[in-house]
C-alpha cells in the first residue's frame, strides 16, 4: 500500500464516526489482499473513500461493512497473506475460485469470521492442509476446495460444522482414511480423486459413487471391503470352476449378440470405420429384442428406417461433450448425423418427454432434431448434416492450402445468426436454456449461415466430460453443467463472440483479452487477418459486447434478445445482405 493510500486511510479514520470504521478498515484489508496477490486486474477507483463500489464488493444495507468479496476467474496469483481477510470480520460469501492462487492458506485466514457462509476456492493451486481457523466458523454453509493442491489427512473437525450442506474437496492430494463425518444437513459431497485408503463411513454411505472414485476405498456404495478374503477362502478348483464358467458364458453370450446382429443387418456393409456404427449400435437393439424403432419429427420426407440407419456406411465426425457424432449415408444416398448418446441417466418416460420438447423447435438458426432412437441399451438422435462444418474447424482449423479465411463480414453475420438461434431457446420459458455453447456447436451451411446444434442434450443428465477446453466456455458461476441458466448460455456465447473477434481460443478467453485490451489491443487483441478489411471500429465494440456478456456476474450480463438486437445495431452495414 503506497503513502498516499495510508494517508488517506489516516484521514477517513480521523473523519468517518466511529460507528462505521468498519468499513474503513475493511477498505484497507481489500488493498492489502489486492497489493499481494497481483490485483491490478481489479480495476478499482482508489480515491473511492467506500469500497463498496468496487467490482466484486457488497456491502451490507447500511454500507457499514463489506459482506461479499466475489473475485472468480480474476487472474490473481501469489500467496494469500496472514492477517488480511480476517480483519473483514463481517464477511458472508469469499470466492476467490479460477484464480492462480498458490501456497499454504495462513492458519488465520478464518479467524473471526463468524458469519461466512459461503467459501468457494476452487480451481486454484493451493498446498498444504486445511488450517484448523476453518473449523470455528460454524456459520459456514458451502465449503468447496475443489482442483487444488491440497494434502494431508481430511480432518475430524469437520463435524464441527454443524450447518455444512456443501463439501467438495475432489481432485486433490488428501490422503489416509476418510473420518466418520455425522452431518446430518450434508446433502452435496465429493472427494473423488485425491489418494485416500480405507473403509467409507457409514454415515457417508449413501452418497453416489462418483464422490469416491479415484480413490483406493472400499465399502458402501463400492465394493465390499471383504471380497479379497473371500477369494482367498475359495480353493484352486473353485476358482478355476468358476473362470471356466465365465469363459464358457461370455462365448454363449457373444454368440447370441453376433446372431442378433445378423438377423438385424444382413451380412453387415463396410469395414473399419465404416462399420462403427452398426456393430455397437445393431448389437445393443438385439440385446433389447422387439423395439418401437426411430421417432421423426417433422416433415422431412425422409422414408427410412432403424434397420436402414444401422446398415448405413458411417464415419466418425468427433467426440463430443455428451457423445459420438457420426456422418451416415443411407442406400438412397442420403446423409445424416447420428449421435450415439453416452452414459444418459433419464427414464424412458422422461426422455420422450424431452425429445418431444426439443423436437417441437424450429427455428432457422437452430439444427432440428429430426428423429430419434430410445432402449435401454442404446440411445441415438439423428439431424440434418450441413457439410461446412462447424464454426470451430473453420475458425482455428488448418488454414495452409487455400482454405478460405472467415471475412469480417460473415464472422458478423455468424454471430447474429448465433445470437437469434440462442434467443428462440430462451423464448420458450424462464427455465429453458441450451446449457453448452460453443464453437464448436455452431455448424454453417454452405452460405455460412449459422445453425445452433446439440440443443436440450446438456439437459438429459449423461456424462459431461470435464475437459480444459469445455470449462474455457462455461460460466464461472456454473457447478452443475446438466443445469445451467440462460444468464451462462450468454457467458458461453460471449466466449464464441470473443474468438469471432480474436481469432483465438483458450482454456480463459476473456482473461486473456482482459488482460490485453489495457495495453495494445488493436495489434494483440484482434484478429490480424482482418486488419486489412479497415473494420476496427466494428471488431472492437464487438469485443465489448463480448466482454460484456463475459462479467463474471450473472445479473450484470445481458439477456440473448438484447444481445441480438446489440449486435445488429453494431455492424448493420454488415448484416444488411444476409439472409437472416
Amino acid at each position: 500500500m503506497g503513502l498516499f493510500d495510508f494517508h488517506h486511510l489516516f484521514l477517513v479514520l480521523l473523519l468517518i464516526p466511529s460507528a462505521t470504521t468498519d468499513i474503513a478498515s475493511d477498505r484497507a484489508a481489500l488493498l492489502a489482499l489486492r497489493s499481494a496477490v497481483g490485483g491490478r486486474v481489479l480495476l478499482w477507483n482508489l480515491t473511492s473513500i467506500s469500497p463498496c463500489s468496487w467490482a466484486g464488493v457488497i456491502c451490507s444495507p447500511d454500507m457499514s461493512s463489506v459482506v461479499e468479496l466475489r473475485l472468480p476467474g480474476m487472474g490473481l496469483s501469489g500467496h494469500l497473506p496472514p492477517n488480511i481477510i480476517s480483519n473483514i470480520t463481517r464477511l458472508q460469501t469469499l470466492s476467490l475460485r479460477y484464480n492462480s492462487l498458490s501456497g499454504p492458506l495462513p492458519p488465520d485466514v478464518f479467524s473471526s469470521l463468524n458469519s461466512l457462509r459461503n467459501l468457494y476456492m476452487q480451481n486454484n493451486f493451493f498446498t498444504g492442509g486445511v488450517p484448523r481457523s476453518l473449523f470455528s466458523v460454524k456459520s459456514l454453509v458451502r465449503v468447496n476446495l475443489a482442483h487444488n493442491n491440497f494434502s494431508g489427512p481430511i480432518s475430524p473437525s469437520f463435524n464441527n460444522l454443524t450447518r455444512l450442506g456443501t463439501l467438495y474437496l475432489q481432485n486433490n492430494h488428501f490422503s489416509g482414511s476418510i473420518p466418520d463425518l455425522n452431518l446430518p444437513t450434508l446433502i452435496q459431497f465429493d472427494i473423488s480423486n485425491n489418494t485416500l485408503t480405507g473403509r467409507i463411513p457409514g454415515g457417508l454411505s449413501g452418497k453416489p459413487k462418483a464422490s469416491f472414485t479415484g480413490n483406493s476405498l472400499c465399502g458402501s456404495p463400492l465394493d465390499s471391503c471383504g471380497h479379497e478374503k473371500l477369494k482367498k477362502k475359495l480353493s484352486g478348483g473353485a476358482i478355476a470352476g468358476i473362470v471356466i464358467a465365465s469363459v464358457i458364458g461370455f462365448f454363449l453370450i457373444s454368440l447370441l449378440i453376433f446372431c442378433l446382429y445378423r438377423m438385424v443387418t444382413g451380412k453387415g456393409r463396410g469395414k473399419g470405420r465404416e462399420a462403427e456404427i452398426p456393430e455397437a449400435a445393431a448389437a445393443a437393439v438385439g440385446r433389447k429384442g422387439k423395439d418401437k424403432g426411430l421417432v421423426f419429427f417433422g416433415k422431412t420426407g425422409w422414408n427410412f428406417d432403424l434397420e436402414e440407419l444401422l446398415r448405413a456406411s458411417a464415419e466418425v465426425l468427433g467426440k463430443g461433450t455428451f457423445g459420438t457424432s457420426y456422418k451416415a449415408v443411407l442406400e438412397t444416398g442420403v446423409a445424416v448425423v447420428v449421435k450415439r448418446l453416452r452414459d444418459v441417466k433419464m427414464g424412458e418416460r422422461e426422455l420422450r418427454g424431452k425429445m418431444e420438447e426439443i423436437g417441437r423447435m424450429e427455428h432457422q438458426n437452430l439444427v432440428p432434431l429430426r428423429a430419434y432412437y430410445f432402449n435401454r441399451d442404446e440411445k441415438l438422435v439423428v439431424y440434418d448434416f450441413l457439410p461446412m462444418g462447424s464454426l470451430s474447424a473453420l475458425l482455428h482449423g488448418n488454414k495452409e492450402g487455400g482454405r478460405r479465411v472467415l471475412n469480417w463480414k460473415t464472422r458478423a453475420a455468424i454471430a447474429l445468426g448465433a445470437a437469434r438461434g440462442i434467443s428462440y431457446i430462451h423464448s420458450q420459458g424462464p427455465t429453458a436454456s441450451h446449457g453448452n455453447i460453443k464453437s464448436s456447436n455452431i455448424i454453417l451451411t454452405e452460405s455460412y449461415e449459422a445453425r445452433v446444434s446439440d440443443t436440450g442434450l446438456a439437459q438429459l443428465g449423461g456424462s459431461a466430460m470435464p475437459n480444459n477446453r469445455v470449462a474455457g466456455y462455461r460460466a464461472p458461476e456454473v457447478i452443475d453443467p446438466h443445469r445451467v441458466s440462460q444468464k451462462a448460455d450468454v457467458y458461453s456465447f460471449g466466449v464464441v463472440v470473443l474468438e469471432l473477434v480474436t481469432g483465438k481460443e483458450g482454456v480463459d478467453l476473456p482473461r486473456w483479452v482482459r488482460t490485453v485490451v489495457k495495453q495494445d489491443w488493436i495489434t494483440k487483441v484482434l484478429d490480424e487477418q482482418l486488419v486489412s478489411e479497415n473494420v476496427e471500429e466494428d471488431m472492437v465494440k464487438l469485443l465489448q459486447l463480448g466482454l460484456h456478456c463475459t462479467l463474471p456476474y450473472p445479473d450484470n450480463r445481458p439477456s440473448m434478445p438484447e444481445v441480438a438486437a446489440h449486435i445488429q445495431l453494431l455492424c448493420p452495414h454488415n448484416l444488411l445482405s444476409s439472409s437472416f
